[in-house]
């Protein structure tokens, strides 16, 4: 999709689609403009009712044939000055969903002049590029026949003054490359697991770097982790076919002499719990349980778009989790890199067994900061339910960043404690560490814990992305969630937000 930035009167920019607010029955400035031009036919509508009140509802007006704007869409703000950022998401996404629906080619913003929280206008443009973007994403590639391609190509923001153009052209910009990098993380989840292999997503990291003199990729295989000790990652691909897989991207924006932000995700193709089997139903969601995996391949992606000017790893351990003849069975015990021995209990707790090796071997970059993702925990899911990531972490200053830019992104996080009284759960007779902790009681807590103990020489945060990775029933598919929340964080990072 292409975005441009218009300076023009209102009532002479040209487009398919002019999209205007309303709060609550009183239209916008721009929406007046339109109303005059158009002899009332705006608030003659909105007067009868034909706009609904709430939030986010819209209506399209076809205009007097020849005219510069060929409809008019209505969007309901309600009647609150201010809009949250969440607010304005939400309100963003049923706007982009109202545009497609009129197969109009082009559409013109005039949503630029809303009151959004504190947010500056590049800022508004970015959320508003990153979300018509997104809205042009359809899985296709295991249907016999291609779907229908939207027909929307081009969005015009209008802008009011020279001061902010250029603010919402970078925005613009920027919110293009998120897009870019939440397709990548999409099309990855949505992918079956017989095609999305640990080697599948190998060779997605080679395919992002292609051509790109900033990234660069190492692809480790099974001897090569099996010489470093990685006896925690490798025992969950024990019962597998499907090779495991580190992957390690670096890109090099800044000078060396920069530590790096190092990004890790869980790449675990499809998880059948091992030899502790799940239950059959919603088992091929299980798919999507490299999600972690694929937000640091999107990540690296929108990086390469954004070319910014900071250091960055991403660092994939890929594995796929079946309960073979020699796969790892419960009472196993098992040594890290780290050379801390794990009792392992629960084989579907497996998650933290390839991440835990991950964030050894992420010491050796000699990182400013490490974050891990990862669909750990259905625990997660229980204490925040589908709206936030679970936030775990050893350094405040980092937690507050993440928090920070969760919020200004719209893709929140939440954080939880990992204080030294819930350590004791992981006890073993057996090990240095179980994998699982005693009992039923704060599952998503101990998991961080149990990843705390491989990460003492760093800042590092968890995202427990269980509950905000994939969307279940009818519009099941993945989400790309947390890749705007950790843009904006390496935005921050680069002071480019």
């Amino acid at each position: 999709m292409q975005f441009s930035v218009s300076r023009n009167p209102v009532a002479q920019e040209k487009t398919a689609c002019a999209i205007v607010a309303v709060h609550a029955t009183r239209l916008s400035a721009e929406a007046q403009i339109l109303d005059k031009l158009y002899q009332g036919h705006l608030s003659q509508a909105v007067k009868a009712g034909d706009l609904a009140s709430k939030r986010g509802a819209t209506l399209s007006l076809f205009m007097p044939k020849a005219s510069n704007h060929k409809r008019v869409l209505l969007v309901q703000l309600g009647k609150e000055k201010t809009l949250s950022i969440i607010a304005f998401k939400s309100l963003m996404q049923s706007v982009a969903k109202a545009v497609h629906a009129t197969n109009a080619s082009n559409a013109l913003s005039l949503l630029m002049s809303l009151n959004v929280d504190d947010s500056s206008p590049r800022a508004i443009a970015r959320l508003q590029s990153t979300i018509f973007s997104d809205s042009l994403y359809q899985y296709s590639e295991t249907f016999s026949k291609e779907k229908s391609v939207h027909k929307l190509k081009r969005i015009t923001l209008h802008c009011s003054d020279n001061a902010t153009l250029r603010q919402i052209q970078t925005g613009c910009a920027q919110g293009k490359a998120i897009a870019s990098g939440m397709a990548v993380t999409k099309h990855l989840g949505d992918l079956p697991a017989n095609i999305c292999t640990p080697t599948h997503l190998a060779d997605e990291a080679k395919a992002i770097k292609k051509g790109n003199k900033r990234l660069s990729v190492q692809v480790l295989n099974e001897a090569e982790m099996k010489k470093l000790g990685m006896g925690s990652l490798l025992s969950v691909s024990a019962g597998s076919a499907e090779q495991a897989k580190l992957i390690a991207m670096q890109y090099k924006g800044a000078a060396a002499s920069k530590k790096p932000i190092v990004l890790i995700g869980k790449g675990i193709t499809f998880d059948t719990g091992g030899i502790s089997l799940k239950q059959g139903a919603g088992m091929d969601e299980m798919k999507f349980d490299m999600c972690g995996a694929a937000t640091v391949l999107g990540l690296m992606k929108t990086l390469a778009e954004l070319d910014l000017p900071i250091n960055v790893v991403g660092i994939v351990a890929a594995a796929e989790n079946m309960p073979g003849s020699k796969a790892t069975k419960p009472g196993d015990v098992v040594t890290s890199m780290s050379g801390q021995t794990i009792e392992i209990l629960n084989t579907d707790a497996e998650g933290r067994l390839v991440l835990c090796d991950a964030l050894t071997y992420a010491a050796r970059y000699k990182p400013d900061v490490v974050i891990d993702m990862a669909t750990l925990t259905g625990a997660c899911i229980v204490a925040l339910g589908f709206e936030a990531c679970g936030l775990m972490s050893n350094s405040d200053q980092l937690s507050a960043d993440l928090l920070a830019s969760g919020q200004a992104s719209a893709d929140r996080a939440w954080r939880l404690p990992i204080w030294d009284e819930y350590q004791s759960s992981l006890d073993s007779n057996f090990a240095d560490m179980a994998n699982i902790g005693s009992g039923r009681w704060a599952g998503a807590i101990t998991a961080g814990c149990f990843l705390e103990r491989f990460a003492k020489d760093y800042q590092w945060a968890h995202l427990d992305i269980a509950g905000v990775a994939w969307n279940m029933g009818k519009n099941k598919g993945a989400t790309a969630r947390p890749v705007p929340l950790l843009t904006e964080y390496l935005l921050r990072r680069a002071k480019q937000a």
